[in-house]
């Protein structure tokens, strides 16, 4: 299949952002006396992208709404102009995965909190349409004569909205049991919604609510029913996690084809144009054609990329990805990739995932790539086909967790680029935490596997062979959330969720030690009562330290297994830090706030505090990162660093 290559990383940022010059931490100073905390130095937007969660055509004009930006926004891509010619913000909400078209009017679905917007593309006006009580708007659908529907997470609903007199009409839960309404397509009568973590299809009658499960029964047992279009006759659908398409006629379940595609695992996006379907693959980011019964690799927009949406307009068939867009033309079998970007689209600063600092420079994960700050002034971007959870470096190579897919990426400082090293697979999804392990000279990375999936796994890499062993489960009936080694010895913080849409079969966070050269789990204990997971842990004068969800810091002695003190540092607990033979710590108001830093007198375990009110707006969980006598963190969403 083509391949197309580009002169740069199209789907993140090209850009380099003017940071005000900083001294060069020196990797030796840890071996120092660090001088007195005080100083804070703001080095601008820790992570800026532009990562794109849906898309719409009003006439010549594609309208792409992005995640994870603050505020988020819907840019207006004029075709005939070739550029961007308008942004529209969307108030609330950290992201947004979903979009519909009524007319000229779009509707955008947001999430934490979700939220539904009206935007008049006409007048350019956004307006609050609707709130409602949970935690994602996955999806929106249009029906032929102009009700919306929303897909809901994590109560499984689906909700009815009418443009026409602002009411809203709930159709209850899609499929008892199941947290998420991840696709959904409407036609006259009926409202076809895709479920997991557990895959259902369930058809919800619009006049009477009545629903009946469609699914196939060679399907039982799938994750998702991942994404969905629908046409007059048929739907289509993806199915995860093991990379397969669902075409179905409307009038008769029974009438259906499924097609598997080697090397894939999820088809996120799908769209109909004439009678064909047209869907594409993940990890390989192929854009697929399914005609008369036989499935055909067209070419790959951007290798690895995720689509979250296909759309079908003027003949041709377009996609949308982390800050670009790609059309496809069936009449000459080209594939022309846009950056957006480049053509005007307005990038911001996302709530970054991890950080990690090497003495020269700084690295945060986010959407599509990593942002890297120069110590000495300036940042750019590092694309990859994920998001970055976790990093080490080992021997001047920076290692990166990528998710989805539980990827491993390695990265030389000062390139512009990051290699494939390995995948972990074993349906893992999130690289939660690595560490180093010179004992047994192995990266030892903790995943939480995909949605729906048992046994979280506990992985070892060999950087000097490139050998993979991965361990699954790591600790029965939970994933494994934090780690550090020490000879041969890694010591793990779990987390109570396997994955997401399962219910947690215990109730309490366990602090364990696994032998990583014989492969088995050494001891296990609940060193918090009712701690939902362990935020990290570390290693330091032969006890171990940790701190939970719920801001309880301990200290445990790893001979006798058994906790010998404990300290509230906050609401919530988030990343541990070792400098200078100090252990410093941060927390905040709100699982993924980091308000305050702290650090923690191992005489008497009393906490003190070096910074406070920074409202760092993080992903999934506070984060620090230490290097010579610098301690780096957030400040709202700037990268700080405090001496």
């Amino acid at each position: 299949m083509p391949l197309l290559r580009h002169w740069t990383a199209l789907t993140c940022l090209a850009l380099t952002l003017v940071t005000p010059p900083a001294p060069a931490a020196s990797a030796a100073a840890s071996s120092t006396r660090c001088a007195p905390e005080g100083t804070i130095t703001d080095l601008g937007p820790a992570s800026v992208t532009n990562a794109l969660g849906n898309a719409e055509f009003v006439g010549d004009t594609l309208y792409a709404v992005t995640r994870g930006l603050s505020p988020n926004v819907v840019g207006a891509y004029d075709l005939a102009a070739d550029r961007v010619t308008a942004h529209h913000d969307i108030p609330t909400g950290i992201g947004a995965w979903a979009m519909a078209r009524v007319g000229t009017d779009l509707y955008v679905g947001t999430h934490v909190p979700s939220d539904l917007y009206k935007l008049d593309t006409i007048t350019g006006t956004v307006t609050k349409a609707a709130s409602f009580d949970d935690h994602f708007i996955w999806n929106l659908a249009a029906s032929p004569d102009g009700k919306i529907y929303l897909g809901m997470s994590e109560t499984g609903r689906v909700v009815e909205y009418d443009p026409a007199t602002g009411g809203t009409r709930d159709l209850g839960v899609a499929s008892p049991g199941e947290q998420y309404v991840r696709s959904l397509a409407a036609d006259e009568h009926t409202v076809y919604a895709g479920v997991g973590a557990h895959a259902h299809l369930v058809a919800i009658d619009r006049a009477t609510g009545a629903k009946k499960e469609i699914l196939p029964a060679e399907l039982a047992g799938r994750d998702f029913v991942a994404s969905m279009a629908i046409s007059p006759t048929r739907l289509a659908m993806g199915i995860s996690s093991q990379g397969e398409l669902l075409v179905m006629n409307k009038a008769d379940p029974a009438d259906h084809a499924i097609v598997a595609v080697p090397g894939e695992k999820y088809v996120t996006a799908v769209e109909f144009l004439g009678q064909d379907v047209y869907f594409t693959g993940r990890p390989t980011g192929t854009l697929y054609r399914y005609r008369a019964g036989k499935v055909e690799a067209l070419g790959v927009p951007y290798p690895e990329g995720g689509t979250p949406r296909l759309l079908a307009h003027d003949g041709k068939m377009w996609g949308v990805q982390d800050g670009a867009a790609f059309v496809y033309d069936p009449a000459t079998g080209a594939i022309d990739y846009r950056n957006l970007v480049s053509r005007g689209f307005r990038a911001g600063a996302e709530q970054p995932m991890t950080v990690y600092a090497d003495g020269t420079r700084v690295y945060l994960g986010g959407k599509g790539g990593m942002q890297v700050h120069d110590l000495a002034g300036g940042s750019r971007r590092i694309g990859l086909p994920g998001e970055p959870k976790s990093m080490a470096e080992v021997d001047g190579r920076l290692y990166a967790g990528v998710y989805t897919q539980a990827l491993l990426y390695g990265h030389r400082p000062g390139s512009d680029t990051a290699e494939l090293l390995a995948r972990i697979g074993n349906r893992q999804d999130r690289p939660r935490d690595m560490a180093y392990d010179p004992g047994t000279r192995s990266l030892v990375i903790a995943t939480q596997p995909e949605p729906g999936q048992e046994g979280g796994a506990l992985s070892t890499y060999r950087p000097g062979t490139g050998a993979l062993n991965v361990r699954r489960p790591a600790v029965p009936d939970q994933s494994v959330y934090s780690v550090t080694a020490h000879d041969g010895v890694a010591y793990l913080g779990t987390y109570i969720q396997e994955g997401f849409g399962l219910p947690p079969k215990t109730r309490t966070a366990r602090l364990a030690a696994y032998d990583l050269r014989v492969g088995r789990l050494l001891w296990q204990f609940e060193p918090v009562p009712g701690a939902e997971f362990i935020a990290d842990v570390a290693r330091l004068r032969g006890r171990l330290y940790g701190v939970t969800d719920s801001g309880v810091l301990f200290e445990a002695d790893p001979e006798t297994r058994r906790v010998t003190r404990s300290v509230r540092v906050g609401t919530h607990g988030g990343d541990l830090a070792v400098l200078d033979g100090r252990l410093y710590g941060i927390s905040g108001e709100a699982v993924s706030r980091g308000d305050r830093v702290y650090r923690v007198d191992l005489r008497d375990l009393s906490v003190s505090t070096v910074a406070d009110g920074l409202a760092g707006d993080w992903f999934d969980g506070a984060k620090l990162a230490a290097d010579g006598c610098a301690l780096y963190t957030l400040r709202g969403r700037d990268l700080v660093k405090l001496t």
